[in-house]
């Protein structure tokens, strides 16, 4: 089929996620490989998002294909109550690459279904009701999860009882951020205010990703984590996106030695091969359901394939060092970012962590107004995204912000060009913007 076949057939009988069904324009993929994707015409594209922040190890790894291919060869399915070899390996392996003692797993069919029940057991364990969590923030569509979630995404679904929204540290930016001194005092007392005993679990993205990829200030996390000891409030870290390298750590909670009770996982668990997520718990909450009924289940719990591609990739990511590899490249990535800051008036920020990037765009640089509102885009914003689609880059264009977030296989010589054509977009589409085409690392 072509391209314009497979669309039209798409939009006629599928439904597209997050969007008016009238306005989609989608690309249709006829294959990728590494950090490039192409249509059935052939047009290529550079993956500058890992699609959904989700291919960790790039498109088409041939170890992963094979692991599933075997997989179902050997044993596609069986029920949840049964067990296989790889859901054994898979559970012995992430014991041994989370933080602490978080050595046991409770398997999903994604990201949203993780945070569902980390929510679900931190209210079994503590006898109590209240979730907290951050206003900028995305936990999933489910209706848990989209109830957890801070952002806009949420505003159109009643809520689940016993939510309860807080401020990040990070207020946009025309305000900036607030110190972790301040950040901690402020939760402490709505924790004081809400009732400590109310307060079953506090869920936080450790990096928030889709909202900005908001890196806490130094002693942030831990701050929360003695804050969740104090009150007896589970402490549950969302690192579905910031996961598996994507910072150049396994998890972001390395970076600051912070070992959380519940520790949720998708996207790079499989690089997306497979969809699998999980809920990983430390002993004392895995303990408490050894003569306790643990109220949950899915058909496709520990679904073998799944399990299997897993293994694979968690074997890629050791075998292509690609741990080691998003820090390189994260810093060549800082300097490319620092680079665009300083030359185009238009960006009013940039953070990245490893390989987990933003740029945010304002209108004017003295009042630092964002080139589209909170919640919504602008000719401005639509502008940049075609561009980068007509140049032959992929990347999440949302509100004010595009974001960088590769593949953690790119090579420097693919990074660079990302960058060139981001420099490009800024200079071309956007007006008074300088047209000087940069891109070596400060």
């Amino acid at each position: 089929m072509t391209s314009e076949e497979i669309i039209a057939l798409a939009k006629r009988h599928t439904i597209f996620e997050w969007s008016m069904q009238g306005a989609v324009e989608p690309i249709a993929v006829a294959g990728a490989k590494g950090s490039h994707f192409w249509t059935p015409e052939g047009k290529r594209y550079l993956d500058f998002n890992s699609q959904l922040m989700c291919v960790n190890i790039g498109h088409g790894d041939p170890r992963v294909i094979r692991a599933i291919q075997a997989q179902a060869e050997a044993l596609a399915y069986i029920s949840p109550f049964l067990v296989s070899e790889p859901r054994a390996r898979l559970g012995e392996k992430l014991a041994a690459i989370a933080p602490g003692d978080i050595d046991v797993f409770f398997f999903t069919n994604g990201g949203a279904e993780a945070n569902e029940n980390a929510m679900k057991i931190a209210r079994w364990v503590t006898g109590r009701q209240k979730i907290m969590t951050f206003y900028r923030s995305y936990h999933g569509g489910t209706a848990g999860a989209i109830s957890a979630t801070g952002d806009p995404r949420r505003w159109t679904e009643p809520s689940m009882p016993g939510i309860v929204h807080v401020l990040n540290p990070y207020h946009g930016i025309e305000q900036g951020w607030d110190t972790a001194d301040a950040a901690l005092a402020y939760l402490d007392e709505v924790i004081r205010l809400e009732g400590p005993q109310t307060i079953a679990g506090f869920l936080l993205e450790p990096v928030v990703g889709t909202n900005g990829i908001l890196i806490p200030p130094p002693g942030f996390l831990a701050g929360i984590r003695a804050l969740c000891d104090k009150y007896g409030i589970v402490m549950i870290a969302d690192e579905i996106m910031s996961g598996f390298g994507r910072t150049g750590e396994w998890f972001a909670v390395n970076h600051w030695n912070v070992v959380p009770d519940i520790l949720t996982m998708a996207k790079g668990l499989t690089s997306a091969y497979v969809p699998l997520g999980a809920v990983g718990l430390r002993r004392p909450i895995a303990d408490h359901f050894k003569d306790r009924l643990f109220a949950s289940g899915l058909t496709y719990n520990s679904h073998p394939l799944a399990c299997a591609a897993a293994l694979a990739t968690l074997r890629v990511y050791e075998e292509d060092h690609l741990i080691e590899r998003a820090r390189q490249m994260g810093a060549v990535m800082k300097g490319l970012l620092a680079d665009l800051a300083e030359r185009h008036s238009s960006v009013g920020a940039v953070r990245s962590i490893g390989l987990f990037g933003v740029v945010e765009l304002v209108r004017d640089a003295r009042t630092r107004e964002p080139l589209a509102p909170f919640g919504g885009t602008s000719p401005e914003m639509k502008a940049l995204n075609a561009y980068f689609r007509e140049h032959g880059l992929f990347t999440f264009v949302r509100w004010h912000n595009f974001f960088t977030n590769p593949p953690l296989c790119i090579t420097e010589a693919e990074l660079r060009e990302g960058f060139a054509i981001i420099d490009a977009a800024l200079s071309r589409v956007l007006s008074g913007e300088r047209t000087s085409v940069q891109t070596t690392s400060r």
